[in-house]
């Protein structure tokens, strides 16, 4: 039995910080954003089972990195310990979720599900912070909302609307810090990428607010957010830190989720 146990071992409540709690500033918003979003806009109890694996599943990712690689065999230990507490707990709340909503909605974790393993490939390489790994990260997390709404039985064009508006928010956020980031590293500019998926979602917010599936705020409010990438890629004086560039995010977030979340969604069939 000795032997057995060996290879794992529960976190004490101090290895928590060490070995789960992510690093990265931005993975917090940018998970727990869409997770906010979906539940305020349409709250709902096995939304609240999701909300909990999905958030469970997050904190499983540094333990499955330092697992993954070549870390300390006592760091190793109480990762895989913190992988299996986040992993178990995770399955039971997506259990929760089944049983009081059915398994109608597992679709619409589809490209949730394709998006994280697209991320988790990179990560587990070392290779996060590429490009098409942190969009596949940001996108992942932003479907989640049509699963959120689907499971407080919004129709199914309604709550694909939800997921839209969303992920107009998550990836052209990402898209803008990170070319914002690289010009005052490297003086480089891409801002094509950014300002295309900003222009692109803000098109597709409109169009979904004159089919009248959508609230006209979720269009000013992507329109405010164009602005920012065209202000910080474009017009990028003067020149702002990083620290600056991720208050300000958090500051757009916040005011993004709970003003267009609150809105009058047309969610009647």
């Amino acid at each position: 039995m000795k032997n057995a146990v060996r290879w794992i071992r529960l976190p004490a409540a101090a290895d928590w910080r060490e070995v789960v709690w992510p690093k990265e500033h931005g993975s917090w918003s940018l998970a727990f954003e869409p997770l906010a979003f979906g539940l305020l806009a349409a709250p709902s109890p096995g939304g609240a089972w999701l909300g909990a694996a999905v958030a469970l599943a997050f904190f499983a990712r540094r333990p499955l990195r330092i697992a993954w690689r070549d870390a300390s065999p006592e760091q190793r230990v109480t990762a895989w310990g913190a992988l299996a507490v986040c992993g178990v707990g995770a399955a039971a709340a997506l259990f929760g979720a089944i049983a009081v909503g059915g398994v109608g909605w597992l679709v619409w974790l589809g490209p949730a599900a394709i998006g994280g393993a697209i991320f988790l490939w990179f990560d587990l390489q070392n290779a996060g912070r590429e490009a098409v790994a942190e969009v596949a990260g940001a996108a992942a997390f932003a479907t989640l909302p049509a699963a959120l709404a689907t499971l407080a039985g919004w129709p199914p064009a309604t709550a694909l609307a939800l997921a839209v508006v969303m992920i107009g928010r998550s990836v052209p956020a990402v898209l803008t810090v990170r070319a914002a980031l690289r010009h005052a590293k490297t003086g480089e500019f891409h801002r094509a990428p950014a300002l295309i998926a900003a222009g692109a979602f803000l098109a597709a917010g409109i169009w979904l607010a004159d089919a009248w599936i959508a609230p006209r705020l979720a269009v000013l409010a992507l329109a405010v957010l164009t602005l920012r990438t065209i202000f910080l890629l474009v017009y990028p004086r003067p020149q702002l830190r990083a620290r600056t560039i991720g208050m300000i995010e958090t500051v757009l977030g916040l005011a993004f989720v709970v003003a267009v979340a609150l809105a009058n969604w047309p969610v009647l069939g």
